[in-house]
């Protein structure tokens, strides 16, 4: 009886590893886990937990102005062109003040943060196939989105990936 349930185990074993493979090779997925989210950027400790990123800080007058334009960089990537008016990208203050006008850029991609910005320009480097919805909020040095009127200071644009 011992060498059937030892052939059993094996098999269960090899059978479960060999299932594993065909999946993963063929881009199965399990349903109700989406995990074609930007793997290669994601960056768990860059998730937006609500805190100080939920906090609108009144922008000031004249109130910042952001424009986004993407720029093909390969198949899969993109260079993020930030332009902003009446705003300074300040990596010197991160975590420092509100200072008006000063502060940085937080990126998200499908609703998950995947970087912050402190200059006009950004790569988005090996992006899965697919559209995807990538929003740009404007910070202040203390991560508090910037607003102007209440309303959130942030843009939003279609990323393709053929």
């Amino acid at each position: 009886m011992a060498k059937p349930l030892a052939f059993l185990g094996i098999g269960l074993f090899f059978g479960t590893g060999l299932g594993f493979l065909v999946a993963a090779t063929s881009g199965a997925q399990l349903e109700g886990h989406d995990h074609d989210h930007g793997a290669a950027v994601h960056d768990h400790a860059a998730h937006d937990h609500g805190g100080a990123h939920a906090t609108l800080t009144e922008a000031g007058t004249p109130a910042p102005v952001l424009r986004l334009t993407l720029h093909p960089d390969g198949a899969q990537s993109r260079n993020l062109h930030i332009e902003v008016e009446n705003f300074t990208f300040d990596p010197e203050g991160v975590n420092g003040p509100v200072i008006p006008g000063r502060g940085h850029a937080h990126l998200y991609l499908n609703g998950i943060k995947i970087a912050r910005a402190y200059g006009p320009w950004m790569q988005l480097d090996a992006l899965p196939v697919g559209t995807h919805e990538l929003r740009v909020t404007l910070n202040a040095n203390d991560h508090t989105q910037l607003a102007a009127g209440g309303v959130p200071i942030e843009a939003t644009i279609a990323v393709v990936i053929e």
